[in-house]
């Protein structure tokens, strides 16, 4: 290549860079939002004191959150709750609202799982409601039902 090339090639090169510098760097002062994750559909929003008042003491009363083989020591199935000797009500809140689904409520595994199979519960190691008129089921199932869907 003669001199003559070479220079047309050094000016088209650096044409190029020159035109394409201020691209580079509006891009760089000026970052575009992530796109954000996609949506997990649905969910149900519970309230909090609630929880605290109605359901956790009878979770408690229930032993669901008993050490050993129950959810109080480690995760068992889908579930763990903090053991009874070092309470964490606020874990344990998160955790039971994951066992709610948005529709149809009643099929929420924090309702259906401790039922018994005869009044329409899923398998569980562990019935403590024999029906569904048992207060302590019915307490948990307002909380559910009460819970906003967003």
């Amino acid at each position: 290549m003669n001199n003559g090339g070479a220079r047309n090639l050094r000016r088209a090169a650096t044409a190029i860079v020159l035109l394409t510098l201020p691209a580079v760097v509006q891009g760089c002062t000026s970052p575009t939002a992530p796109t954000p994750p996609p949506g997990g559909g649905t969910r149900v929003v519970l309230d909090y004191a609630t929880y605290v008042t109605d359901v956790a003491p009878v979770l408690h009363a229930k032993g669901c959150d008993a050490e050993g083989d129950c959810h109080g020591g480690g995760i068992r199935g889908s579930l763990e709750l903090s053991p009874a000797s070092a309470k964490n009500l606020a874990f344990d809140f998160d955790q039971v609202t994951l066992q709610v689904r948005p529709s149809p409520r009643d099929s929420s595994p924090i309702l259906t799982e401790p039922l018994a199979l005869a009044a329409g519960g899923t398998p569980h190691g562990i019935k403590p409601f024999d029906s569904t008129s048992d207060p302590d089921w019915q307490v948990i199932r307002a909380w559910v039902l009460a819970g906003v869907q967003q």
